[in-house]
């Protein structure tokens, strides 16, 4: 017998690191600027606000658990086999339960050596392993992936563009991968900044996941759409992996409040455009004001940029000096990235703080 005095949990749960999300207060600021979370700073558009008010008088029924009526409005707006879709509680949850449905223990996934950690937390929860492909440029190359799949790799995982550095993989690196790939291995692009991407040499894997039986494109609605609050990702995968998950997938998973605000910010492309030239007037602005200021700043094809400094000493001064003046950015150790802060594109307003306190902190 063992001698346990509470219960515990299975083994490798207690190993894992909990995600850290942005932080959002300050000691003593009422309101900070917060640019840790790659929020879309214009918030969420009047139509989706107002389908979010309307659903308050349906909140006491159950939504429905297929998401019919998003599952089309997505289908539409994308082109998509609305059958194929899975729905989740972010785009998180879609990576959740594809690990929950592939991987068992002694797997492993594969991903870039910077790649999203929600990748990982969920895998380990399954007594999976994690093989990171180093990523000397900041950005995970097909052949660096490729090297790192062994007999026991279940799923490769590609942010394209990938968070937090902000690098794309093109259309091109893409196919290039998938053809390395074997057929039963399940390759998921996490395009969740696909919206803000300018690059010509960058394509949605949409078209090849329609006809591939191994592919998962991931997109959500918290970026170009606002609704982080709210909770809605969704992937585009082969029918047969769309209706395993759907085995294991809580039967109401998103909200009736975020179904009908969903749906009617695809609709909004007044927003949606607003939203991309935002980024698009100050995303190079930024990276050229903070490069002027002797500060490294990479390549950006998201919201937000990767701002790199001297070393982790000096990356800490300059986070606590933003946060003096009111400015919420994130520091990134936590995926091996201690001498660099990530930065979300602000407002104007927001993006002229940042670089005034980033211009004092230089010349001081």
């Amino acid at each position: 017998m063992t001698d346990a005095t509470a219960p515990a949990p299975k083994p490798g749960i207690l190993d894992i690191a909990p995600y850290v999300g942005g932080k959002s207060r300050i000691e003593g600021v009422a309101e900070p600027m917060k640019l840790s979370s790659n929020e879309n700073m214009l918030g969420a558009g009047q139509k989706a606000r107002e389908a979010f008010e309307a659903a308050v008088r349906n909140i006491h029924i159950y939504p429905d658990g297929r998401a019919t009526k998003l599952r089309g409005a997505v289908a539409d707006h994308h082109g998509l086999e609305p059958e194929r879709l899975i729905f989740g509680n972010g785009s998180d949850e879609v990576f959740a339960l594809l690990n929950q449905t592939y991987l068992t223990p002694g797997d492993n996934i594969v991903t870039g050596q910077y790649g999203f950690l929600a990748y990982r937390i969920s895998a380990l929860a399954n007594q999976a392993s994690v093989k990171l492909a180093p990523e000397p440029q900041f950005k995970a190359t097909p052949e660096a992936l490729l090297a790192e799949v062994d007999e026991r790799t279940r799923i490769v995982y590609v942010s394209s563009p990938s968070n937090p550095t902000g690098s794309y993989n093109t259309a091109e690196e893409i196919r290039r991968l998938h053809e390395g790939l074997r057929p039963d291995i399940l390759l998921v692009i996490d395009e969740a900044y696909a919206e803000y991407v300018t690059e010509p040499d960058w394509e949605t894997s949409f078209p090849l996941a329609r006809d591939s039986e191994n592919i998962v494109v991931t997109r959500t609605f918290s970026k170009i759409h606002g609704l982080g609050g709210l909770r809605i990702g969704f992937g585009y995968a082969p029918l047969k992996v769309a209706e395993a998950v759907d085995r294991i997938r809580l039967p109401f998973n998103v909200s009736v409040p975020g179904i009908e605000a969903a749906v009617a910010a695809l609709g909004d492309e007044a927003h949606q455009q607003a939203s991309r030239d935002l980024i698009q007037t100050w995303r190079p602005r930024m990276t050229q004001a903070i490069r002027g200021f002797g500060f490294e700043v990479l390549p950006s094809a998201g919201n937000f940029v990767l701002v790199r400094f001297s070393d982790a000493a000096q990356a800490q001064g300059a986070n606590d000096y933003l946060n003096s003046k009111g400015v919420i950015v994130r520091p990134v150790g936590g995926y091996g990235l201690p001498d660099c802060l990530r930065i979300t594109i602000g407002t104007e307003d927001q993006n002229r703080a940042v670089l005034d306190a980033l211009s004092e902190f230089a010349a001081g």
